[in-house]
């Protein structure tokens, strides 16, 4: 997940794990009100007119309904503190939620694919779809919509990538609604056949996002880097720190939302150890407050006094 899907241009506020927590917290249980609601009415509707491409939908509703639970269980652990078996805290739980809601996205897209190739094997048998399916994909697809713009506007404001993570699981629930309609509408003009194409491509769509999350939690998880943008930024606010000539080997790795970095910082060798010591400590401090750093790893390197240097101090 790209930092860019996480930063808001008119949001510069920097908000606590406590107020991360609880913006996720109430988001989620929107989104699980609603996707009880339309999980019962999809699967349930779906099973009485004959849609195939709608109890597909429902199963992706509760889908999502299973999603919602796991953010609230990694949202809970996830801010508490640093203890002696987890150091540096447990953000990371975040990181595991959502690489299971992307292995739960490809289950159920694998599941959904075989019903869909089942119905096709016969497709002189698929059942003519009651009018009353196409009701309730129109309301499932407005409401889905509206969740998802109501969760992307407090996952940007709180800058959560779990957060985004699920509430990109909504807007795939509501384009995978809007394909259902369509074969739906198609079912209803004499092509019975849509129906299971419909549930077939909602499967598909489904099985990609599926993929996209679950790949990038893992690569999280092996400590992959922030993006070279947000390591150029980082390297910026160590550079301008006052005492500090250079700065190389800046290394990041994600923790959560957060992010770990090792920078190693150039000062001159003439400096006692303890002003080396300050310099390194006001550079972490200005990053930890510029940016979402959890902590910063500094490493001094001296660097010998300039002879242009040394005839102004002369």
């Amino acid at each position: 997940m790209k930092t860019s899907d996480l930063r808001e241009d008119s949001e510069d506020k920097e908000f606590t794990p406590q107020e991360r927590a609880s913006a996720a917290k109430r988001s989620t249980w929107v989104s699980v009100f609603v996707n009880i609601l339309l999980c019962i009415a999809q699967i349930l509707t779906g099973i009485f007119a004959k849609s195939q491409a709608l109890i597909a939908d429902g199963i992706h509703s509760l889908s999502d309904l299973v999603g919602d639970f796991v953010v609230l269980f990694a949202n809970h652990h996830g801010q508490k503190d640093a203890d002696e078996d987890h150091p540096y805290g447990h953000q990371r739980f975040e990181t595991a939620a959502s690489m299971v809601l992307g292995v739960l996205l490809i289950v159920v897209a694998i599941g959904m694919l075989w019903a869909a190739f089942e119905k096709l094997k016969n497709p002189d048998d698929i059942p003519t779809v009651h009018g009353v399916a196409l009701w309730i994909v129109g309301i499932a697809l407005i409401s889905k919509e509206l969740l998802f713009r109501y969760m992307i506007k407090i996952a940007k404001r709180v800058k959560s990538s779990m957060l985004v993570a699920n509430a990109w699981h909504a807007r795939s629930d509501a384009a995978s609604s809007l394909v259902v309609a369509v074969g739906i509408i198609g079912n209803l003009a004499g092509y019975p056949i849509l129906d299971p194409i419909a549930a077939l491509v909602v499967a598909l769509m489904i099985g990609k996002m599926g993929w996209r999350f679950g790949s990038n939690a893992f690569h999280d998880l092996m400590d992959r880097s922030v993006d070279e943008q947000e390591v150029a930024s980082i390297s910026e606010t160590l550079l301008k720190t006052p005492g500090v000539l250079g700065v190389h080997d800046v290394r990041t790795r994600k923790m959560g939302d957060m992010i770990l970095v090792d920078a190693h910082l150039e000062v001159y060798g003439h400096l006692s150890v303890e002003v080396g010591h300050d310099i390194g400590l006001a550079a972490r401090h200005a990053v930890m407050q510029r940016h979402r750093v959890l902590n910063v790893m500094t490493h001094i390197d001296p660097v010998p006094l300039r002879t242009d240097q040394n005839s102004k101090e002369s």
